[in-house]
């Protein structure tokens, strides 16, 4: 049988190569990573966040240059992006801060208007449907309008605990999952609050797990029943505690446990986000409750640098969150501004970037993370167990139509062999310093042939 292997490093990005393999069954022998046969969990897929600046940056390329960035984020030639993140309001990649009512005092949500949105983050969208139009969508908020609000200000504050406050807040969600629906943009999950743990300058807000429970349970689960909204609820975007208390984990029994331990709010959870210190909470959430699902929703955003030693360390994100059962994994800003700085002062990484002046994009390490991943990995994929000393280091798949997927990064600074075999079929391959290569593996009677870049 045939595999392709295909490799990136940091000068050498998607190198494509044949590799022989044996369909001859046998003994382990000297493989280094052998398939169990054992099945985890089913992937809903991969993909990002639209946020304003990354459609102003990509405006700033000629039409055909845009449409080459959008295909390969969207397209089968390129990441296939196919599950995605909206804010809800302003983020902090927003060209300035907004939320979609500030009427103050407006319960009956009179004066909602998604018009900003028309401006920038929806046309970003629909450049996406047009390449991808099955895409599915989730969205959070990064704050609350601040008229409901203590105090009443965009980027610190918590939410004011009065009921027509609480009331009014869940008819804020439905008029937006309503008013993306007749944009064509069908809203699969509503997060209640990107990162309630942390009180940031940018758009945030501050929630405890009591708070979030009493909502999700008292006021948005039984709304979104009562109008039979066709999105779900889902416990998000949780992340760790403010960074200067030195706690390196997200309080797991103070969050989902505690949401999840009543029968009132749980009836109504579907999943769980975990982002940034999430990721230390991730595991003992699915131990306790592994019928809830998990994703990931944000990844991990860098300083601007791009480097690919930070790539090196995204790829070690997406096998700690897909090991840990998550279904999604989504990266954050697809596509910025050469530097990637925010409308705050932080600099981040992004998947592909436009330097001033230029009429071309740059395709950055962390495009091909994504792309040895989700380019081969199809929606409704199985991720398969693994053993041996490439454990660590290595993620195998099994798509709907048979298709394998194997990715594993060499961290060594030397080559290492790889001797794998996977269910019947053996094969052996030489992994490149610093590397991170995917193994494609055709069904039965197919051949696979990746696109290049």
């Amino acid at each position: 049988m045939k595999i392709t292997q295909i490799t990136s490093t940091e000068h050498a990005p998607w190198r494509i190569r044949a590799v022989a393999g044996d369909a001859a069954p046998g003994p382990d022998g000297a493989a280094n990573l052998v398939e169990t046969g054992e099945t985890a969990q089913t992937l809903l897929g991969f993909g990002g966040c639209f946020n304003e600046l990354g459609w102003d940056a990509l405006q700033r390329l000629p039409v055909a240059e845009q449409k080459r960035v959008l295909v390969s984020l969207f397209g089968d030639s390129g990441c296939r992006f196919s599950f995605c993140r909206l804010p809800i309001g302003a983020s902090d990649y927003a060209r300035d801060w907004y939320s979609l009512n500030e009427q103050r005092d407006d319960f009956k949500m009179q004066r909602f208007s998604i018009a900003r949105d028309r401006e920038a983050l929806i046309p970003y969208v629909r450049a996406a449907q047009a390449v991808r139009p099955e895409i599915a969508f989730f969205a959070s908020p990064w704050s609350p309008p601040t008229w409901m609000k203590t105090p009443p200000v965009y980027n610190h504050g918590v939410l004011r605990g009065e009921k027509r406050i609480l009331d009014a807040y869940a008819l804020y969600f439905r008029r937006y999952v309503e008013a993306y629906a007749r944009e064509g943009i069908p809203i699969r999950q509503i997060h209640v609050q990107n990162e309630p743990v942390s009180d940031q300058k940018f758009p945030s807000c501050v929630w405890t797990g009591e708070q979030l429970r009493d909502f999700i349970g008292g006021h948005l689960g039984p709304h979104f029943e009562k109008f039979r909204m066709p999105a779900e609820i889902w416990l998000g975007t949780l992340n760790g505690p403010e960074s200067d208390q030195r706690w390196s984990w997200t309080r797991y029994d103070q969050y989902a446990n505690l949401v999840l331990s009543d029968p009132k709010a749980a009836r109504y959870v579907k999943g769980i986000a975990y982002q940034w210190a999430g990721k230390y909470a991730i595991q003992r959430t699915h131990e306790a409750w592994p019928e809830v699902p998990l994703i990931q929703s944000e990844n991990e955003c860098g300083d601007g640098e791009n480097s690919w030693t930070y790539a090196m360390y995204v790829f070690e994100l997406l096998w700690h969150y897909l090991t840990n059962h998550a279904v999604a994994y989504v990266y954050w800003n697809m596509i910025l501004d050469q530097g990637g700085r925010s409308t705050w002062g932080w600099r981040q990484n992004s998947m592909i970037t436009v330097a001033p002046g230029s009429r071309r994009a740059s395709w950055e390490h962390e495009f091909y993370v994504m792309k040895h991943h989700s380019h081969f990995v199809a929606p409704g994929a199985v991720r398969l167990r693994l053993r041996g000393p490439w454990t660590g280091n290595a993620l195998l798949f099994r798509n709907p139509d048979g298709a394998r997927t194997l990715v594993i990064a060499n961290p060594f600074a030397a080559v290492r062999k790889l001797t794998a075999r996977l269910e019947t079929l053996r094969f052996s391959a030489m992994l490149p310093p610093s590397s991170i290569n995917t193994f494609a593996i055709p069904p039965p009677g197919k051949r696979v042939r990746p696109e290049s870049r």
